[in-house]
């Protein structure tokens, strides 16, 4: 469900504003996605933040504070989901809630449409030796599901806005703008990695998909992984970064596909900009390489009539 919205959010966007590329999609969808607004993406994305975003907090503010009921609880677990590993019992720490409170916040929020949770493939640890007890470590591993943000300007304005909204309210936005700058691409990697899977759910769309998402478990995180009906497994690494990708994480995502003691049918790497020539020459059956400009697959053949209503109607 919320990779359908996520899809819809995305292909409205970019029948509203036609981005000139695919970076600049993704960049500035990061931001903007889920409000329903009309962007000019000619312009730089700090002068569009601050123009509709910064110099409209107090607007902003208060349908915030509508969505969230001007809960401090659920404004905590909002900021701590935006800026942690999106780990459930990890947040709760992060915001000061314990599991009743912070359930609480959880469940609202949910039922608001704000966030959803993605739930974890983890199994459970078992001793191979049926008379021995597990490492307490192991025993005491909590197997955690994690939370995607339903509206990527939802996650932007909790990421961003609020630890500097003082400033902000203000008139004074250097800090938010240092902050902007220094963070934007590991803020948009999230984003990034959630459209990556559309895309590659795109490309198998004949194939019957049993599982996709991300994986994580005690020791290992893989962006993504998906299984088909057929057996095949793809493992996935999304990049937003602005070097290229090379040979040396292909070997790293080999490694923790073999310590999961799977085989991938295919490996496949997602890059904001590209890859290295060393690695490309092992684009093939085995290896799938994605750039930005691949993500046009996902707009295509889309109608104005399609456009999809924002979270504030």
């Amino acid at each position: 469900m919320i990779r359908t919205k996520l899809l819809e959010q995305f292909r409205s966007f970019y029948v509203r504003n036609y981005p000139d590329d695919m970076e600049t999609q993704i960049d500035y969808f990061a931001v903007f996605g889920g409000l329903g607004w009309d962007i000019d993406t000619q312009e730089p994305i700090t002068f569009l933040i601050q123009e509709l975003i910064l110099e409209n907090f107090e607007t902003l503010n208060k349908l915030i504070n509508d969505l969230s009921l001007d809960n401090q609880e659920n404004s905590r677990l909002l900021r701590a989901l935006a800026v942690g590993d999106r780990k459930i019992f990890s947040a709760f720490n992060r915001a000061g809630l314990n599991n009743a409170n912070g359930g609480s916040a959880l469940n609202y929020l949910q039922e608001k449409g704000l966030i959803q949770i993605e739930f974890s493939r983890e199994e459970p640890a078992k001793s191979l030796n049926p008379n021995s007890k597990l490492k307490r470590e192991v025993a005491r591993h909590r197997i955690s599901h994690k939370v995607l943000f339903t509206h990527p300007f939802i996650r932007f304005w909790f990421y961003f806005i609020t630890p500097h909204a003082k400033d902000i309210q203000m008139g004074n936005y250097d800090k938010f703008f240092k902050d902007f700058e220094t963070r934007q691409n590991s803020y948009t990697s999230l984003v990034f990695e959630e459209l990556s899977e559309l895309l590659l759910n795109y490309n198998l769309r004949d194939s019957y998909i049993l599982s996709s998402g991300s994986y994580w478990d005690a020791n290992i995180e893989i962006d993504i992984l998906t299984i088909t009906q057929d057996e095949n497994v793809y493992a996935a690494e999304c990049k937003w970064t602005n070097h290229k990708v090379n040979k040396k994480e292909w070997h790293k995502l080999l490694d923790k596909c073999e310590k999961l003691q799977i085989e991938p049918t295919q490996v496949i790497f997602f890059s904001k900009r590209g890859f290295s020539k060393e690695l490309s020459q092992h684009q093939g059956k085995e290896l799938a390489l994605y750039s930005s400009e691949d993500f046009e697959a996902l707009v295509k053949n889309i109608k104005k009539e399609e456009l999809i209503e924002n979270f504030f109607n």
